[in-house]
């Protein structure tokens, strides 16, 4: 079968033909019908260094999957051929105390598993094939009536990560209260659709492009702001000058990251979840008292569950393209020029 693979640091990725997959003991093939193209596999294919992570390649992208179960391993129980499902795409080791509440992403015995730090595109092979060989069957999700695997692949990360991180700010986005999304591109424009389905923030987004404020007005933001000299003040005004409540970043630069953390109110939060390589200084008087900054990776498999259901329901539809495999190359060069909006979504 054919498969888009990262077969070298610093390169574009190529259709190479690879050996159909077939299951072991506790493992599932999955029958793709959807991976999404992510933003992140930029920075992978063109800025990590040899050495840098502890894997290399050759793998198949596409850590954004989902399609129909195909073959079950040995032993396996509670999943049936031909059942839609939704791959859960951190896969750690199982046994340490992350792993068994289904916090994969933050596994304390990376050397434990399967791939050390990674998963399905990040180390071992992806969705971005016709078939994806997923190492134990724990790290797939029924899909709910109602959702269909094109629309559930770009959840499984683009929903989830921002679901985890504004999840984690619930108790501070109650009526009255206001959230900013800086970055409207993949993950931005569901995360004002979060903030809209699961809080009662007032909803304030920005970004540089005139499609991507459109775009976040479309999925329910109350005001989008401009980046600028006066952006930060239009924030604070939106907030009667107290600032945000939580500030989630999805670009990650030094501007963004300032940015987030002057709009934010004393005992407020800053989220970084974009991965540009920003910084930001932190001293006792940088920043309003008791603000909190961290940053996320991911989410968890039942915060999964969960964001299926809210897409299951309609309340986050990713705004999605579709190419076929012999297109997934190209989607990533429209996805560096930024000549995307929303999602492109591969069906193999």
């Amino acid at each position: 079968m054919l498969a888009l693979r990262l077969t070298a640091w610093k390169s574009d990725p190529e259709l190479v033909e690879v050996p159909e997959p077939h299951p072991g003991p506790g493992q599932v093939v999955v029958r793709i019908e959807g991976a999404g193209a992510c933003h992140s596999d930029l920075h992978l294919m063109h800025e990590f260094e040899p050495g840098l992570l502890p894997w290399e390649p050759p793998f198949t992208l596409g850590h954004e999957s989902a399609g129909r179960v195909h073959e079950l391993g040995a032993g396996v129980r509670g999943l049936e051929v031909g059942q839609a499902v939704a791959v859960y795409g951190a896969w750690g080791c199982g046994t340490c105390a992350n792993c068994r509440v289904g916090m994969d992403s933050y596994c304390e015995n990376p050397a434990g598993a399967p791939v050390m730090a990674g998963g399905g595109g990040l180390g071992l092979d992806g969705g971005m094939a016709p078939y994806l060989l997923v190492p134990a069957a724990r790290h797939l999700v029924p899909l709910p009536d109602g959702l269909d695997p094109v629309h559930a692949a770009p959840l499984t990360d683009a929903g989830l990560t921002p679901y985890h991180a504004i999840r984690r700010s619930w108790p501070k986005l109650v009526p009255g209260s206001t959230a900013v999304v800086i970055g409207v591109g993949g993950l931005g424009h569901l995360a004002v659709q979060i903030l809209k389905a699961t809080t009662d923030a007032q909803i304030v987004a920005v970004d540089t492009r005139h499609d991507a404020r459109q775009l976040a007005l479309e999925c329910g933001a109350d005001h989008v702001v401009e980046p600028g000299p006066g952006a930060l003040e239009e924030i604070r005004r939106r907030t009667g000058g107290r600032g945000v409540d939580a500030a989630f970043d999805f670009v990650g630069t030094d501007t963004t990251m300032a940015l987030g953390a002057g709009a934010a109110r004393m005992v407020g939060d800053l989220t970084v979840v974009g991965i540009a390589g920003g910084t930001l200084p932190v001293s006792f008087f940088t920043i309003p008292y008791e603000v909190s900054i961290q940053t996320t990776y991911w989410g968890s498999r039942p915060e999964l569950v969960e964001v299926l259901d809210l897409g299951a329901r309609g309340l986050l539809r990713p705004k999605i393209s579709q190419v076929g495999l012999d297109g997934a190359a190209d989607a990533y060069r429209r996805l560096a020029n930024g000549e995307l909006e929303g999602r492109m979504v591969v069906v193999p």
